[in-house]
């Protein structure tokens, strides 16, 4: 590749005032990490393709005198982009989004690291606890990265929960169970609803029988 070509697939931008150059095809948040720039998300996964569901990683960006709020985990790189992950504005939102999902998911201790951090009212919302906050990836882990399709979405809308499919489950997930350290609600959660899951589909099978 000739010095034109490796110079054009070079990105420069600024993020919270410092210069940081990225490569073609990044994300604002893949540019931000490796420039050691936090930006708070509970849906993404690096062997995962970007999802974009729980929009905390939302930041502000200018380009042509203009601003906008985008999900950096989403948003790709463009030249002279400028972006702040923090602002008032941002962090509101941030706000507000940490006390909607602690609604659901009040003990989750990463939501309420979070929640701390944005000084976010845990009990701002009636409770409507479920553990899951339809992050998807342990949905999405077991798609595209173990290709087993064991657990997926059930119901639609405020109702949206996970739940794992038992014949499924049954064979594969004892012995795997990748997902559970990556959910952001607690894996225990996650290993009742498996353990739920498997004793619906086979009362001999699970925590019982291995007494």
């Amino acid at each position: 590749m000739d010095e034109g070509m490796k110079n054009m697939s070079k990105i420069l931008l600024k993020i919270d005032g410092k210069d940081v150059e990225a490569r073609e095809g990044m994300t604002i948040l893949e540019a931000a990490q490796s420039a050691g720039i936090d930006i708070p998300t509970l849906c993404h996964h690096e062997k995962l393709e970007p999802y974009g569901a729980c929009r905390l990683c939302n930041v502000e960006v200018e380009m042509r005198g203009g601003t906008k709020l985008v999900a950096a985990c989403l948003y790709p790189v463009e030249q002279q982009l400028t972006v702040r992950t923090r602002s008032e504005k941002v962090d509101r939102i941030r706000k507000m989004i940490l006390q909607l999902l602690l609604a659901h998911a009040p003990n989750s201790r990463e939501l309420q690291r979070l929640g701390n951090e944005y000084g976010a009212d845990k009990d701002r919302f009636e409770k409507e606890s479920s553990f899951c906050i339809n992050c998807g990836l342990c949905v999405r882990y077991c798609a595209e990265v173990k290709k087993l399709n064991a657990v997926g979405f059930v119901s639609r809308g405020a109702t949206r929960e996970i739940s794992f499919v038992p014949e499924i489950a049954a064979r594969e997930c004892d012995q795997c169970k990748e997902c559970f350290p990556l959910c952001p609600t607690e894996a225990l959660q996650a290993a009742y609803v498996l353990a739920e899951a498997l004793a619906s589909f086979s009362p001999s099978f699970g925590l019982e029988s291995k007494a």
